[in-house]
């Protein structure tokens, strides 16, 4: 990968990452209830979950998916239960006052592990590793392996401070929602929005 060509996919990677989208409701969210310090290996996972998925999808699990009516049948509708769950976990998020007003960190947010493989079922990662690949793969250039290898990593540099800029405003936002009422409903319209986005996944 040249140097223009890698320029311009950090600049592809940076809007695809910091456009809204299921895994940025998620961090605002993880922000909101947790803080930053307890929100990082949230943020980790996202990342480094979508650059792993985009380097495997690039270098050829996605053509099989794709191309495969039976796989992403179960991909489309597992994804959206997984989608489903994870809104209701957050829409019903309901923490006492003292933690809201005097102990904000003590919410359990969503770990590395959990934001990584959140990745496998959000169908805007699908979309942008497809779209991707399709675009940014070249037949005429290195080997397969080390040109998805490439992807992958530009991509975690572009995705992280974008990634990151989420974060920050959902702990930015815990001024705002020190009181339960606040909070409990900024979680519900989180809980909406990520369930919203099911939407666009089944059609």
């Amino acid at each position: 990968m040249s140097p223009e060509q890698a320029l311009a996919f950090f600049l592809f990677a940076f809007v695809a990452a910091v456009t809204p989208g299921p895994s940025n409701v998620l961090l605002t969210a993880t922000g909101a209830n947790a803080g930053l310090q307890r929100g990082l290996p949230c943020l980790f996972g996202v990342v480094l979950g979508m650059g792993f998925m985009m380097a495997v999808v690039a270098f050829g699990l996605g053509s099989v998916v794709l191309d495969s009516p039976r796989v992403l049948e179960v991909l489309k509708w597992g994804g959206a239960a997984f989608l489903l769950w994870l809104a209701w976990k957050i829409a019903s998020s309901n923490p006492s006052e003292a933690q809201s007003k005097q102990e904000p960190q003590n919410t359990k947010p969503i770990g590395f592990l959990g934001a990584a493989s959140f990745q496998w079922v959000n169908p805007k990662s699908w979309l942008v590793c497809a779209g991707a690949a399709g675009t940014y793969l070249q037949a005429d250039a290195a080997g397969a392996l080390l040109q998805s290898l490439a992807l992958g990593g530009v991509f975690i540099l572009a995705a992280l401070p974008s990634s990151f800029l989420w974060l920050v405003a959902g702990v930015a936002l815990q001024q705002v929602l020190r009181e339960p009422k606040r909070l409990r409903l900024f979680n519900i319209i989180m809980g909406g929005l990520l369930a919203g986005s099911v939407v666009f996944f089944i059609w």
